[in-house]
């Protein structure tokens, strides 16, 4: 490098950050081994806006080109140690990205050739003038940033247009577009996913190979649609078929738009006429199979019962609003059927409700068994069905369909090892005999199942006007028994029991009474269904226990403190979970001790909520009071529950006692319990007998506590204590009186 003067710039220091491209200033390497001609050039293009590094010679250029990134090389082509076309060689071979200017006092056109064909931008000869010289520097850094610029802009392109490919193909939407005959121009890779098809199978065929036959009359219209406004095809729901072996047809939700050109017409004075000609189609097709599917589940679980898969009751009644227009229109019969499962119940409190529910899906196979083709069974909801029979012949087809459903009931269901008997109760109401609507003919075959359900169950009846009464009085009697506590009705009756040998009362039963005003007395078998289906159960047991205890006050001078109550509970009683509390409540506030009364349970109790009774029943223990079993043998006991509840007594059930009809004879169910008792060590009494080869038979096998109409009927209060006195039931005597409701 030539020493320049003091106000002379001297070579940039090399900066590793001035390698990056678009430094602010353009970077300049001059090189000329005449130390006179590199200095006129440094300050011809001093001040210009020029970085400016000088070099003298070959190796000097070579080491300058090595550490710096440079724009511009003015290069002298005669230098002492390397030649200019080598240095320019150099600089090709590295891939230097710099531009060359060949300043030369050669005038042999070899050496222009030269430099040319090593990519000089321009050959300037010696001497140049200086006009000629900067105008060259501009263009050739011009021409640079230009070629640079473009680099840029290809660059993005490139990289967009990456972008882009990536998500037309990541999208989870199909992009496709149409040429103007409908032909696919281009379509992206998830078409392949969903529909198994490659792109090459699909560019250039129409979109008609694709379309389901049923949609393509809607597709002729979508696919070619040419608007470009807010009226452009949107949210249009197609079928696509998949590839051979896929899968399934799928659904699409199409969007279209528009790809249109521009065209200029022909110019009219005054106007100019603009066209749009049509070119094609651009769409985005989004899957929307699963939420078809999940839309039809919805719509299928919104007309018809989950449990049994059974049309529910608003599908049932469009169904029947069908049947009654077309039986009109033809001015034929039609027959609906109300069907409720007779001791239903009794299954889902003894084995669970998820057993129920096996039980009801195992009765809907049976009865849609029995049905014809047209025919339509329902769930109304818990154990009730519904039927509709359109176009009935005869009623006496109803009637038939209805023993076929008894009888395929009739055969005992199986749930998991449990067998389980039921039975039904139908009823039956005809179009247009028994009523023209919907809700008529539903609400009279229901009044025609209760009919059933009132005379025994385990049957079917046509509905008949006079139901309709019986009906009526069944909703005023339910009116009544509001009142009836108001009107301080009620009355407690009781049923002495005897001690077979010695004919003394050892206890008593007490029965519940309604003193109907218009009536007369009214028995609890008659009035307690309407109890527990109104509600009514919890405020009848709250007065039952306030009546007993006002009794047992009466009692305190006849019989002392030592009579034992036992008080019957309803299970609806012992669930509620305050029962304990009003019962402590009701003994501290009439002062009888708690060692006086004996709770009497049903042996359902015991084993719909095991854990739950032996709760309750341990506070009663806890409390003094005893627990008695009644009507034991009717239910699903088991044997292990005797041993967990704290049970004192157990009472054989009626039922049993009636079928005692020769006291010689063996009678296996009465034996077992009688063992049962014995072996446990628990109290025993026997219900309902009614003859003397009754109570023979019972004391010969060893039971010994009896009541019935042997003995004794149920009596009010004053008759009762009547019969104490005559019997001398004495304070110190110890006897035992039980309480039913």
């Amino acid at each position: 490098m030539i020493p320049f003067p003091p106000s002379a710039p001297t070579p940039t220091p090399f900066d590793p950050a001035s390698l990056g491209v678009g430094h602010d200033q353009p970077r300049l390497l001059l090189v000329d081994d005449e130390p006179r001609l590199l200095l006129s050039l440094y300050e011809l293009l001093q001040g210009r806006g020029y970085q400016l590094i000088t070099a003298t010679n070959g190796a000097e250029a070579l080491a300058h080109l090595s550490k710096l990134r440079f724009d511009l090389v003015l290069l002298d082509l005669g230098l002492p140690d390397i030649g200019g076309h080598e240095v320019m060689d150099f600089i090709n071979q590295k891939g230097i990205d710099a531009d060359v200017i060949v300043v030369s006092g050669e005038v042999g056109i070899d050496a222009a050739i030269g430099a040319l064909k090593r990519g000089a931008y321009d050959y300037l000869r010696k001497p140049y003038s200086r006009e000629e010289l900067l105008k060259t520097v501009g263009n050739a850094l011009k021409a640079r940033r230009l070629e640079q610029a473009n680099e840029r802009i290809a660059a993005q392109l490139e990289n967009s247009e990456k972008m882009y490919r990536y998500l037309v193909d990541s999208s989870p939407d199909i992009i496709y577009t149409l040429n103007h005959e409908g032909r696919f121009t281009f379509i992206n890779e998830r078409a392949h996913q969903l529909l198994g098809y490659k792109r090459d199978e699909l560019i250039g065929q129409h979109y008609s190979i694709l379309v389901h036959e049923e949609d393509l009359e809607r597709a002729r219209y979508v696919f070619n649609e040419r608007r470009v406004d807010e009226r452009a095809s949107r949210n249009v729901e197609l079928r696509l078929k998949c590839h051979a072996g896929n899968a399934h047809d799928r659904t699409f939700n199409t969007t279209l738009m528009t790809i249109s050109l521009n065209a200029i017409g022909m110019h009219v004075p005054d106007q100019e006429v603009r066209k749009l000609e049509f070119f094609g189609t651009y769409g985005v097709a989004r899957d929307i199979t699963d939420r078809k599917r999940a839309e039809e589940v919805i719509s299928y679980q919104a007309y018809h019962d989950i449990l049994t898969d059974l049309p529910n009751r608003i599908l049932f009644k469009d169904r029947l609003g069908l049947a009654v227009i077309q039986a009109k229109r033809k001015q034929t019969e039609l027959a609906v059927m109300f069907i409720d499962l007779d001791r239903f119940k009794l299954v889902n409190d003894t084995l669970g409700h998820v057993k129920g529910d096996e039980l009801l899906q195992q009765v809907a196979g049976r009865l849609k068994e029995c049905l014809r083709k047209g025919d339509t069974l329902a769930r109304q909801g818990g154990d009730e069905f519904t039927i509709v029979l359109p176009e009935l012949r005869e009623r006496d087809d109803a009637r038939a369909i209805a023993d076929n459903f008894l009888e395929s009931l009739h055969r005992p269901f199986d749930l998991d090892g449990h067998e389980v008997h039921i039975s039904a109760s139908i009823g039956i109401a005809i179009y247009p005999g028994h009523g023209e609507s919907i809700d008529e003919l539903l609400r009279h075959a229901d009044i025609a199942m209760y009919q059933v359900k009132g005379q025994g169950k385990n049957g079917h009846a046509f509905y008949d006007p006079s139901m309709q009464e019986v009906s009526h009085q069944k909703i005023a009697l339910g009116q009544a028994l509001r009142r009836a506590l108001e009107n301080d009705e009620l009355e407690m009756y009781y049923q002495p029991q005897v001690d077979a040998a010695s004919g003394k009362i050892v206890g008593a039963e007490a029965l519940m009474r309604w003193n109907h005003p218009a009536r007369g007395v009214v028995s609890p078998g008659e009035f307690l269904p309407f109890a527990e289906e109104n509600g009514l159960m919890l405020p009848i047991s709250d007065w039952m226990i306030g009546a007993l205890c006002r009794d047992m006050l009466q009692w305190k001078g006849l019989c002392g403190s030592q009579v034992r109550l036992s008080l019957n509970l309803s299970p609806q009683y012992l669930d509620r979970g305050d029962f304990f509390e009003k019962m402590r409540g009701a003994l501290l506030r009439y002062g009888i001790a708690p060692g006086q009364i004996e709770v009497e349970i049903t042996e359902n109790i015991c084993i719909r909520n095991p854990q739950y009774a032996i709760e309750q029943l341990n506070k009663l223990g806890q409390l003094g009071v005893s627990v008695a079993i009644d009507d034991f043998g009717t239910g699903y006991s088991s044997l292990a529950y005797l041993h967990r509840f704290p049970v004192h007594t157990i009472k054989i059930d009626q039922s049993f006692v009636k079928e005692i009809h020769d006291e010689h004879d063996h009678y296996p169910v009465v034996l077992a319990i009688i063992s049962i008792a014995r072996g446990l060590g628990l109290n025993l009494i026997a219900e309902g007998v009614e003859t003397e080869i009754q109570a023979r038979y019972l004391r010969a096998n060893g039971c010994l506590t009896m009541q019935g109409y042997l003995y004794y009927r149920p009596m009010p209060l004053p008759r009762f204590m009547d019969v104490l006195q005559e019997h001398g039931v004495q304070s110190g005597d110890h006897n035992v009186i039980a309480f039913q409701a």
